[in-house]
């Protein structure tokens, strides 16, 4: 009869706290709906300061020949996608982009991960790579151009090694702090070497390694500008080039918004194929 009654009590608890949970947990309306304002509070800025400088110029207020009005960038914008330029010269940075992404974020995993997990890998490597990052990205080009020539193989191999480093130090960095008390358990528990990379290690690094792969990304479409800037006849960085030398501020204008879309689309497309690996996280971020 007591025990009864004691799980009675404990069902009603328990039934009283899932009922709780449930009212607090938003509903899937209110996730859409708040993911629609934060949408709509992240265009506030650059429309309100667009708007106030195309109202600056209408009325007077300032001249706008070298920072020309939105207007006036979005119809240099609208004239290069009718005849086919704009998306020519985007798709050419983002093929780049994409390559030396791949080709820099492999080496940096693969040596991030050697350079974490052993100490003797680690003093072998580290010295040299942290010497090679501190190089000014512009003292590679004669380099490259002298290697692999003034096409696209010096242009990629460029934008590898800005994306390299930062994900090198991210993965490396990543299995460094590790708490130790994970891996004791792991050993406790005798996994083997492979169990404890895979059950407990690879889940620890993933959300650091995800940043890492972010940062790599924006330092891609940094690169990609100097990259094209060595005798590029088409890209984005070749529309700055031309604008710069053609006396056209708007086209330079309309160029670095086209690689702020760009990058802004690739950084999203990247959160986006990496989310379902973290789903795991229970963070505040998520809750709000």
């Amino acid at each position: 009869m007591t025990e009864s009654r004691e799980s009675a009590v404990t069902g009603q608890a328990w039934s009283s706290h899932e009922g709780a949970a449930a009212l607090a947990a938003p509903t899937s309306t209110e996730k859409r709906r708040a993911f629609d304002g934060r949408i709509l509070l992240g265009f506030f800025l650059p429309v309100a300061i667009a708007l106030l400088w195309e109202g600056a110029v209408t009325f007077g207020l300032a001249e706008g020949r070298l920072v020309p009005p939105p207007s006036r960038i979005i119809a240099t914008l609208s004239a290069l996608a009718q005849t086919g330029e704009l998306w020519t010269h985007a798709w050419m940075t983002l093929w780049r982009v994409l390559v030396g992404f791949v080709i820099g974020a492999v080496s940096g995993i693969v040596l991030g991960a050697l350079s974490g997990s052993s100490q003797t890998l680690r003093q072998l490597l580290d010295p040299t790579l942290q010497a090679l990052r501190a190089i000014p990205s512009i003292a590679w080009v004669p380099l490259f151009i002298l290697w692999l020539g003034i096409f696209e193989a010096s242009k990629v191999a460029l934008i590898a090694v800005g994306v390299f480093f930062p994900v090198y130090l991210g993965i490396a960095g990543a299995i460094l702090s590790v708490d130790r008390k994970l891996v004791e358990v792991g050993q406790v528990f005798r996994l083997s070497r492979v169990q404890l990379a895979r059950r407990i290690l690879l889940p620890a690094v993933l959300p650091e390694a995800v940043i890492a792969l972010r940062s790599g990304l924006g330092l891609g479409f940094m690169f990609v500008v100097a990259a094209e800037f060595m005798g590029a006849s088409e890209g984005l960085g070749y529309l700055l080039v031309d604008g710069q030398q053609m006396g056209k501020p708007d086209q330079i204008l309309a160029a670095i918004i086209a690689f702020a879309i760009l990058g802004k689309l690739a950084d999203s497309l990247l959160v986006a194929a990496t989310r379902p690996l973290v789903r795991w996280q229970d963070i505040v971020r998520e809750r709000l």
